[in-house]
């Protein structure tokens, strides 16, 4: 009657698993009945996740039969990622230190759930338990979401509330709940140094078929922006810091059936954050991923920014709108617009659909540095 052999490491004991199937649906006790595990049908790969499963079954409670389904997700340390392979390895020891893959378990162990303001809301977890040393599992209660198209008018409401979410002063006491130590230097020393700069300055890259076409006439400001990595850094570095989700795609941004408001799931970089930093994944996350066009990009930015600011305001953050301007542009010229030649894609057959991909991340470029230029 069960079987969750999918779950490998990350399966937990019966008495465990009834243990969180009581606090799931909010009674003393249960008997479990049946129990299985099945993959997450989920296909944008994470390098600090293990894998993502389904557990469902069947639960006695006061003699009635319940259904129950979790979903379960195991974290590990980005050294246990095959793409840590791809480093060099004189810089492997201290690569593994950089990305906070123990924060997304330290903040469902945490009441941010309960700080988050009104129109946000996340899953509540129902476990969080350690595989080993560098390894751990977190079981989520589903939530219910709809699919919706993403207008301005959304990306507006997202913005708003993920203002509200950076200015909130009890959302930021638990900033540093992660544990890790990380600010916008690391990142240039790290990921931009190591890898994208590299392969910036290379030839070879630059005439590659999905580059030349659409990257080719950036390729000056490009670099140029890449010659002023550390005056662009110490400038954002000297920003007002906050708080931010991190990752606020739309993917990671649920609607919710009131379609008011949304559910935020991956927390694995909620921390400090310069003002405005939300708003780079919410305007690009899913272009970069070829879902969805750039011609709006203009707008639904102007429409995000003034959100923002107003959800800043509404928590009591009063910002000069074009200090959150200037730092959104910066961190989305540093996070985005240096990165965004298809650089792991250059060892594909260039399909028409990364050619497509390939011209919406030269438009991202090109805007990322207007953006930079009309700022500054």
């Amino acid at each position: 009657m069960h079987d969750r052999s999918a779950l490998g490491p990350a399966d937990v004991p019966d008495a465990l698993l009834a243990a969180m199937v009581a606090r799931l649906l909010q009674v003393d006790d249960v008997e479990l009945v049946a129990s299985s595990a099945v993959p997450v049908d989920y296909d944008l790969p994470a390098i600090t996740t293990g894998g993502r499963w389904w557990v469902s079954g069947t639960a006695a409670v006061d003699g009635h039969a319940r259904d129950f389904r979790i979903f379960v997700k195991h974290v590990h340390e980005w050294s246990r990622s095959p793409f840590f392979a791809d480093l060099p390895e004189e810089i492997r020891p201290w690569a593994a230190q950089q990305v906070p893959w123990r924060t997304e378990g330290a903040v469902y162990r945490s009441d941010l759930g309960d700080r988050l303001p009104a129109g946000l809301a996340m899953p509540r977890a129902v476990g969080v338990h350690d595989i080993d040393d560098l390894a751990y599992s977190v079981w989520l209660e589903v939530v219910p979401a709809v699919e919706v198209a993403w207008d301005r008018e959304r990306y507006a409401r997202a913005a708003h509330l993920l203002g509200r979410l950076a200015g909130s002063a009890s959302v930021r006491e638990l900033a540093g709940v992660g544990g890790h130590e990380w600010d916008i230097g690391r990142y240039v020393e790290g990921r931009l140094r190591f890898q994208v700069l590299p392969l910036l300055g290379a030839d070879e890259v630059w005439r590659h078929p999905l580059v030349a076409p659409a990257f080719g006439e950036l390729r000056g400001r490009l670099l140029g922006a890449a010659d002023r990595i550390d005056a662009l850094a110490a400038e954002l570095l000297a920003l007002p810091v906050l708080v931010g989700q991190g990752d606020a795609c739309p993917n990671n941004l649920l609607v919710r059936p009131d379609r008011d408001g949304f559910t935020l799931i991956d927390f694995g970089f909620f921390t400090a954050l310069p003002v405005g930093f939300d708003l780079g994944q919410l305007l690009v996350g899913e272009l970069q991923l070829g879902r969805g066009t750039a011609d709006d990009l203009a707008g639904r930015d102007a429409a995000c920014l003034a959100s923002y600011v107003d959800g800043l305001g509404a928590e009591g953050v009063d910002l000069d709108p074009a200090t959150v301007a200037r730092a959104h542009a910066l961190q989305l010229l540093v996070f985005t617009g240096l990165s965004s030649l298809p650089f792991e894609h250059l060892d594909a057959e260039p399909t028409n659909a990364l050619r497509a991909m390939a011209a919406t991340r030269a438009a991202i470029a090109r805007y990322s540095l207007d953006l930079l230029d009309q700022t500054g």
